[in-house]
């Protein structure tokens, strides 16, 4: 099953999956990632035109005795349907 563009997952890899990018706030273009972009805009940071960031959950693991638990956030996939 595809994710949604957007939808942010835990996985216990220390690799991004295909289609995936860890939630460490850096910052994106926009003109490549314009479907990532439409749905979060400037809510993370950003200048809004060109760039625009992810959110940064590097320390939001649930199980803090651990660092095997990341966060990543889909940048492929289905486009969620507003209705």
């Amino acid at each position: 099953m595809d994710p949604y563009i957007g939808q942010i997952q835990l996985f216990p890899y220390n690799f991004e999956p295909r289609g995936w990018v860890l939630c460490d706030g850096r910052t994106m273009q926009t003109m490549q990632n314009q479907a990532l972009y439409s749905l979060i805009g400037i809510t993370f940071g950003g200048n809004g035109t060109t760039e625009f960031k992810i959110p940064d959950l590097r320390n939001a693991n649930p199980l803090a005795t651990t660092n095997q638990m990341k966060y990543y956030i889909a940048i492929e996939g289905l486009y969620p349907m507003r209705s």
